[in-house]
Order: C-alpha cells, then structure tokens, then sequence
C-alpha cells in the first residue's frame, strides 16, 4: 500500500473512531477472538437501546474492523493504533498504557540505585537522584493520566 493512502486511511480511521464507535472498538480489543452479540454490547457500555449498539458495530463492520458471522455476532479481525489507541499495548486481554513499562523500570532502577548508592550524598548521587526521582515522577504522572482518558 502507498504511504499516502495509508496515511489517508490512518486518518479517516482516526476521524471515524471516535464516541461511541470507539467505545465498542474498546470492548471488542477486550476481548480479541470472541464473538459479541448485540445485546451484550448494549449491556456491557450501557446504550439506550440495541439500535445503538447496532449503528457502531455497523460502522466497525464498513471501515472492516469487524467482521459479521451468519448468527448476527460481531468479532473484532483487525487492530488499528490511531489516537489514544497508540499509547496503549496488549498484554494479555489487558490494553495498558505504554509509559506503564517505562514507569515500572525507572522506579525499580532508582531504588536500586537508592540501595547501592544512597548512603553518600556526594554531588553525582545527588544529580542522579534528582533526575531519576524527576523522570519517575513525569512517568508515573502520564501513565495515571493515559488510564483515566481510557474509554472505559
């Protein structure tokens, strides 16, 4: 695929996945591999009625997201990593934010450093425990704020 219509393609996916739309594209990443009813979408993300439920799932199914089985279930066949999506990854039926690993291995390097090293308080470890404290903080802090923006 040319780089052009898959940069369009990227951002009319972007225009389209939003809402509600991506709240059922969100449960559907949930839980990759199994089929979901209609009635089910509806009770899961709380619609008024199946017809709303309906529409989405539909235009899941047009943008060929989804795919439809002969008994009316919908299955999710394809992952796209556009807006919010990007900053999250698979693991297990779990989506996570990225910063999530990188917050996990900053934390766990400075206090290994804090255990060797801390008991002097020469002018390197203290740079080096500013600067670690400080990349700590700013990771933890985007990793809170990508969970909370998460459809649901």
């Amino acid at each position: 695929m040319p780089k052009k219509s898959r940069e369009f393609n990227l951002a009319f996916l972007e225009s389209e996945l939003k809402g509600k739309t991506l709240l059922v594209y969100w449960y559907l990443l949930r839980s990759p591999g199994s089929k979901v009813g209609v009635r089910e979408v509806q009770r899961k993300l709380g619609f008024s009625s199946p017809s709303v439920a309906v529409y989405h799932l539909d235009k899941l199914l047009s943008l060929g997201l989804v795919d439809k089985t002969i008994t009316g279930e919908y299955k999710l066949v394809s992952e796209v990593k556009t807006g919010l999506l990007r900053f999250f990854t698979r693991l297990g039926r779990f989506l996570v934010p990225r910063y999530l690993f990188y917050s996990v291995w900053f934390t766990t390097m400075l206090i290994s450093y804090i255990v060797v090293y801390g008991h002097t308080l020469c002018v390197h470890n203290i740079a080096a425990l500013i600067f670690g404290f400080s990349a700590c903080t700013i990771l933890w802090f985007e990793t809170v704020r990508l969970w909370r923006e998460k459809p649901f």
